[in-house]
């Protein structure tokens, strides 16, 4: 079976860091001067390592093996954050150069093909997973054309910025591909709580979002009688704790929701606020659980509108996101590597956080692993992993691989 070299990994994982690096972390945003230099290199990591590598017109990075047969495409994404971690995408990038790499220099699998991939924005500056998106066909001319960033930057204007818009955009034949492989850090404190080295993924949470809007009346707060207020904080303080009290009670397991954005108006101390807005996401596995937290929004909506005072309407913040199952096939030949790496140090688990493996299992088959993240810290500058933790990841990846090309 293939030998990962753990030097050349965490050497080519540091130097993709150096790139747009902040402190810990790294500032890497979708179609920035740092994510195309990046994405540059990749390019180049790519052909040193026999590959065919092209940019192509949304920044997706594909390194296409030479050899024949069916192939397998491994990657992640290279983008990040705002304010990223330096793992966040960028491990299952280099995970799947490493596994060419090491899949080449083994005579007993040098003739498997592996495909590389880096996609891009799967950290949403203009649109969730745009290059999965797009290597699978799903990227629509009517989601481009609206296409932008939180700062009204359009998406054609920084294709043109990055030197793409005039270039082609790859779309996966789906007759070369037996599927795809992701590998991530867990974003999450499960491995590292439990004291295990992997996590084979077994399903990825869908989610929803609504964008809840609070019409009441501007007033004065000194002569302004309680009875007759419109208070829209009032309103939207009263929905957020229903919403925390009733969720409980038709959640998953692993359910989670957060109301992350609020906005009152005018935010002064002395005026009852005639307007408020408030965003809930909600994930679970389970298609039911997020159909019964929509459910139960909408019936207490209904229940404080009931009360009088400020009114309460929602729409839809977001595209409403499927849970999607990995496939079991994959999964059974990421166990197989797990349990000859770690022993019994692993596990199956769902992902909490949305990956492109999600997007690309509409497509073809996936399958995802996990490594332990410190702390359970991600999407800040001080997510981090053990470099033993890395190295295990990905030569359990090559091992999986092997036997699925193998097979």
């Amino acid at each position: 079976m293939p030998k990962i070299n753990a030097d050349r990994l965490l050497a080519d994982l540091r130097h993709l860091r150096s790139i747009g690096a902040v402190d810990n972390g790294v500032v890497r945003p979708a179609f920035s001067e740092e994510d195309m230099e990046a994405r540059r290199w990749l390019k180049a990591q790519y052909e040193a390592a026999g590959l065919e590598a092209t940019i192509d017109g949304v920044g997706n990075v594909l390194g296409r093996s030479p050899n024949a047969g069916t192939a397998l495409l491994i990657g992640s994404h290279s983008d990040t954050q705002p304010t990223g971690g330096w793992l966040d995408g960028a491990l299952g990038v280099v995970y799947g150069l490493e596994v060419t790499r090491a899949l080449r220099e083994d005579p007993e699998t040098r003739h498997l093909a592996v495909d590389a991939v880096s996609l891009q924005d799967e950290e949403s500056r203009f649109f969730g997973c745009m290059g999965s998106r797009s290597l699978c066909g799903f990227f629509t001319p009517e989601m481009e054309a609206d296409a932008q960033d939180k700062d009204g930057v359009l998406l054609s204007d920084a294709l043109r910025d990055a030197g793409l818009r005039d270039a082609p955009r790859i779309q996966l034949d789906r007759e070369r591909y037996l599927g795809f492989l992701e590998a991530h850090i867990e974003q999450g404190p499960h491995l590292e709580e439990d004291g295990l080295g992997i996590g084979v993924v077994t399903s990825i949470v869908g989610l929803g979002g609504l964008r809840l809007k609070f019409d009441g009346q501007q007033n004065h707060a000194g002569t302004t009688m309680m009875a007759i207020r419109k208070d829209a904080s009032a309103a939207l303080y009263a929905l957020a704790n229903a919403i925390n009290e009733e969720f409980p009670k038709v959640a998953g397991e692993r359910s989670v929701w957060t109301m992350g954005r609020a906005v009152i108006e005018p935010g002064a101390a002395s005026i009852v606020p005639g307007y408020a807005e408030l965003d809930l996401q909600y994930r679970d596995k389970s298609t039911e659980v997020l159909d019964a937290f929509e459910a139960t929004v909408s019936r207490l909506i209904d229940e404080i509108n009931a009360r009088g005072g400020a009114k309460i309407t929602s729409e839809p913040a977001r595209v409403r996101v499927a849970p999607a199952h990995m496939d079991e096939g994959f999964r059974r030949h990421l166990a197989v590597a797990a349990q000859k790496n770690t022993g019994e140090m692993w596990t199956e688990m769902p992902s909490g956080a949305f990956h492109d493996a999600g997007v690309i299992s509409e497509f073809m088959p996936c399958a995802m692993l996990f490594i332990p993240s410190i702390g359970g810290i991600s999407h800040d500058f001080a997510e981090d992993s053990h470099d033993d933790d890395i190295a295990l990841g990905c030569q359990v990846l090559a091992d999986a691989a092997a036997s699925i090309l193998g097979e």
